[in-house]
């Protein structure tokens, strides 16, 4: 029979056993998760105790999952604080909490990894059990698969859904063939703001892996920290997660440095696999108008078009990102409740949330960008 275990540290498991099981999606593997773990932006102290599950076969790892207690919900992306304040109000603890995803990354993936269904079925059963007797308020499994999500619904789990907005590559030669399946005031206007950035005098300096040296993260740091800044914000991350993983997983790490007469003035940072760009961060140490859009979306669909990426995913929200040719996507999470009493309430709540959704996608559909491609 095999045995189920609950992991502190991901350095616990064998990064090559965990990345065999996780992919190519480099926010799921093991150099990603420690780099969290090792700059302490991830530790029981920061309301992030890993507790990573897995399940062996003697030394052989068969399944696992990302999986932490936490003790707040900042980082999710899957807001839950009205049912945390429901909680409080009633004399109740809601944390901590299970949480199946990866920390501050919305990016939509497996999250019960394993050699075959079986061994990943069986892994959520135990977890659910283990769950069930720990006392904790509830579970939750951010942006899993819809398979996944089936799984989730089957063993009791309410789904929730969300929406983000990814771009499509439908096989574009450049740029410019992408912007003429656009309709004409689309295309206008995003012609419009990448004009702003040239006459602006800003040139792009693209890098990947091992061509981002220590002086390139520090800049990109130093933008990162200011968008947070501007927003009255903290950080979740520091330096030393961004220069940890890039030494671990090189080519997972692409930074669009935009520059004037070579001098660097903001950054965006992405994380790409062999299908996908993901964006994640940016900055800048002053104002341009219209370089956030061309830092994290003008220059992301240039990138992937040029080296022949499926999609970019922009992250999460931001409805402005429709009118760049980002197109809407269902996202899901899962939840399951402790108490009855609230379990109840969060269904209610989740079936009408979820025709909201439903009727808000419609109305994304209707405004899509494109020409018409019938």
């Amino acid at each position: 029979m095999p045995t189920f275990r609950l992991h502190p540290a991901i350095t616990e498991i064998p990064a090559d056993q965990w990345d065999a099981l996780a992919g190519d999606q480099p926010s799921l593997s093991h150099a990603f998760l420690s780099a969290l773990e090792d700059s302490a932006c991830v530790t029981p102290r920061a309301g992030w105790g890993p507790r990573h599950a897995a399940l062996w076969e003697g030394q052989r790892l068969l399944a696992a999952m990302p999986l932490y207690l936490k003790s707040h919900s900042y980082g999710e992306y899957v807001f839950d604080w009205a049912w945390a304040d429901a909680y409080q109000r009633h004399g109740l603890d809601y944390y901590p909490k299970w949480l199946a995803a990866v920390p501050f990354t919305p990016v939509p993936g497996r999250r019960i990894l394993g050699h075959d269904e079986a061994a990943r079925r069986l892994l959520l059963a135990l977890l659910l059990d283990e769950v069930r007797a720990s006392g904790a308020s509830s579970l939750h499994v951010l942006f899993p698969t819809d398979e996944e999500s089936a799984w989730l619904a089957e063993a009791g789990l309410e789904i929730r859904h969300g929406v983000q907005f990814h771009w499509r590559n439908a096989g574009y030669r450049d740029f410019d063939d992408f912007l003429g399946q656009l309709a004409q005031p689309k295309r206008k206007k995003i012609r419009q703001e990448r004009r702003k950035v040239v006459d602006a005098g800003i040139d792009f300096r693209i890098l990947r892996g091992k061509e981002i040296g220590a002086e390139e993260w520090a800049f990109f740091y130093a933008c990162y920290r200011r968008t947070y800044a501007e927003h009255a914000s903290t950080p979740y991350l520091n330096l030393a997660f961004f220069t940890a993983f890039g030494q671990r997983k090189a080519d997972a790490c692409v930074l669009m440095i935009a520059e004037r007469a070579g001098t660097p003035i903001g950054a965006s940072f992405f994380l790409r696999d062999a299908e996908a760009l993901y964006g994640r961060y940016w900055g800048a140490v002053e104002f341009v108008p219209c370089l956030h859009f061309e830092a994290c979306y003008y220059q992301a669909i240039d990138y992937a078009i040029r080296e022949g990426l499926a999609r970019f995913e922009g992250g999460a929200q931001g409805e402005h990102k429709l009118s760049r040719g980002l197109e809407p996507v269902r996202t899901t999470s899962a939840h399951w409740i402790a108490d009855p009493r609230f379990r109840d309430a969060v269904s209610r709540f989740l079936a009408q949330e979820r025709g909201g959704v439903d009727a808000y996608l419609d109305e994304l559909s209707e405004r899509l960008p494109f020409r018409d491609r019938g």
